[in-house]
């Protein structure tokens, strides 16, 4: 018995110490240059290629807030509320470098208010033989059309200020004007400008815009003491997005991404909206100002910047109109850009161009400012008032209706007829008269007005960033003229 338990305990003792030397032994962590590790072979390369990094995709999404620029594509008469209106878009439409929404894209809509006019508006236009006075009409666009048969609804707002025919009128070169041979840079911008008015030129085409006699019929029957109300075909409308639009995303290539941020070309051409209204009325000297790129800058196929890219800049002049029809000036610089990627750089810019109203009259001298300019035909008009005014002094009837025409239009010159009296025509020939000399020489003049999202065309170019010194140094003693404006 005593022999069986020994058998056991060697055979117990035995088998304990297989199952320690079958147990893995941990590897020590030697540190470089130890004499294992330098005995230590390097692991073989790995049959697998690296798997490449995954390709950036970015969002084609027009935000919100974003104006679609639309001009309505043919007459409507004002009828009531909730009538239907037709437009097209006559200004592509940019998600980064991508047109989503191109011209031609139709977009519905309708008429969302009339203005109630007042008792007090009313009578002042009945004075002027107006029984039937324009009112206000706003107008809401809720459906985008493209041309693949895609439709998008819409809910947006029209921009104050917009709702007018408007045309682009572009900076005077007065390099051209002199013969003095362009350069590089100035045949850029020339050419830049040239191709703005062709495509706002073919933009226009695809409106049914009326015609010389269409134009004459309209203004012969606005004279009349009661007339239909009409907005004109090519009226034009900014529509900003209540809500963002989406049109998928696209992968950016290496090249995209690398030609992003590179150094702007000279006589670069951006296509921007303003986003802070502007008035020669109420902006000053010292305002910021901010618009945003509509369109993206590219140079041949590089893309430089991205639509949404940002430009700040100032008012530099602003010179409310005055008596004596003294007109309003307006002039503002940009002087910073601002890609997508939030780092600033200084620029110098120019305005080239800017979409107004053709009743402004804008002009833009070759310095980009901003002036409004008084018809040339008020000379007729006065001329016509005063002709009228002097036919009026005779006994004649008819000259005596004429005298009324002046004076109260149509109905100044049936009653002038009817009434016969001399002095009666007279009077009303010399109220004509003496009201159009008033508001053609010496009312107030008209002011410079860009409404908020007013389309520009902005030339501009980097600044040389001045050398930062390595070591702290003494600055030089300033020059007069230095001190000068130190001083200013």
């Amino acid at each position: 018995m005593a022999l069986a338990r020994a058998l056991c305990t060697i055979l117990l003792s035995l088998t304990w110490a297989c199952a320690l030397e079958a147990q893995e032994v941990p590897i020590p962590q030697l540190s470089p240059g130890s004499e294992r590790s330098s005995e230590r072979k390097p692991a073989p390369p790995s049959s697998e290629p690296a798997q490449p990094a995954p390709p950036q995709t970015v969002v084609l999404t027009v935000a919100q807030g974003s104006p679609l620029q639309v001009a309505l594509d043919r007459e409507v008469r004002v009828r009531k509320v909730g009538q239907p209106v037709h437009g097209r878009i006559v200004e592509p439409v940019y998600a980064f470098d991508r047109i989503v929404v191109p011209v031609g894209s139709e977009i519905l809509g309708k008429v969302t208010k009339i203005e109630t006019l007042s008792s007090g508006k009313r009578t002042q236009a009945a004075l002027n033989a107006d029984f039937t006075p324009r009112r206000k009409v706003e107008i809401g666009f809720d459906e985008l059309v493209l041309g693949d048969g895609r439709r998008f609804p819409l809910h947006t707002s029209v921009t104050p200020g917009s709702g007018q025919v408007i045309e682009l009128v572009t900076a005077a070169n007065e390099k051209a004007k002199k013969n003095v041979v362009n350069d590089k840079a100035s045949q850029k911008v020339n050419e830049a400008k040239q191709q703005a008015h062709q495509e706002w030129d073919n933009a226009m085409k695809q409106l049914k815009t009326p015609g010389k006699i269409q134009r004459l019929e309209r203004y012969s029957e606005a004279q009349l003491p009661v007339h239909r109300q009409y907005i004109p075909a090519g009226t034009v409308y900014f529509a900003e997005l209540q809500d963002p639009l989406n049109f998928g995303s696209e992968v950016m290539t290496v090249p995209m991404a690398s030609s992003m941020g590179s150094e702007i070309p000279e006589g670069s051409v951006v296509h921007a909206r303003l986003v802070t209204p502007l008035s020669s009325a109420t902006s000053h000297k010292g305002q910021d100002v901010e618009a945003v790129l509509s369109q993206p800058l590219m140079d041949g196929d590089r893309l430089i910047l991205p639509q949404g890219s940002r430009l700040k800049g100032t008012v530099k002049q602003a010179q409310p109109a005055r008596r004596m029809k003294r007109n309003g000036q307006l002039r503002i610089a940009f002087s910073e850009l601002v890609p997508p990627d939030g780092i600033e750089q200084k620029i110098v810019s120019t305005l080239q161009g800017v979409q107004a109203g053709k009743d402004a009259n804008v002009k833009l001298d070759s310095e980009g400012g901003a002036e409004a300019t008084t018809l040339k035909s008020r000379y007729l008009a006065t001329t016509l008032s005063v002709g009228l005014a002097a036919l009026a002094q005779d006994n004649d009837t008819g000259n005596q209706a004429a005298g009324g025409l002046g004076g109260f239009k149509v109905v100044g010159m049936v009653m002038g007829a009817a009434v016969r009296s001399r002095a009666f025509g007279a009077t009303m020939g010399a109220y004509g008269a003496a009201a159009s000399i008033y508001s053609h020489f010496l009312a107030r003049g008209r002011e410079v007005e860009f409404p908020k999202n007013t389309a520009m065309q902005i030339g501009i170019g980097t600044r040389v960033p001045t050398a930062t010194p390595l070591a702290r140094q003494e600055p030089p003693p300033a020059t007069p003229s230095e001190s000068a404006d130190l001083v200013h």
